[in-house]
């Protein structure tokens, strides 16, 4: 009768050699900045979280499962070009005159 060797040592996690994927830091931050974009900022946070979700989603599929986070870059990414729209939309109509802008002027 033979049996198989020993199972490996645990690694320094506790585990047993095999690593959790980790999320990519670089989708939550397009999420973040996309959901900031779409609430306040428009296309100053889109753009970034357009950018951030795109780079993101390269860096999940070349990590060949170490990383996770594609729906997330995948959202920032989304809500980055709705937010980016939406903010050159209200900009065309803050200059068109069609939405006022409130000034510092009391008079009527």
């Amino acid at each position: 009768m033979s049996y198989a060797g020993p199972p490996p040592p645990p690694d320094a996690s506790g585990g047993y050699g095999y690593a959790q994927p980790k999320t990519n830091q670089k989708a939550i931050w397009s999420l973040v900045l996309g959901i900031l974009g779409l609430v306040c900022c428009g296309f100053v946070a889109g753009i970034p979280a357009l950018i951030l979700g795109n780079m993101a989603k390269k860096e999940i599929a070349a990590s060949g499962g170490a990383e996770t986070g594609a729906g997330m870059a995948q959202a920032g990414f989304v809500l980055g070009i709705i937010a980016i729209v939406l903010g050159v939309l209200g900009l065309v109509l803050v200059l068109a005159g069609v939405i006022s802008t409130p000034s510092g002027s009391t008079s009527p």
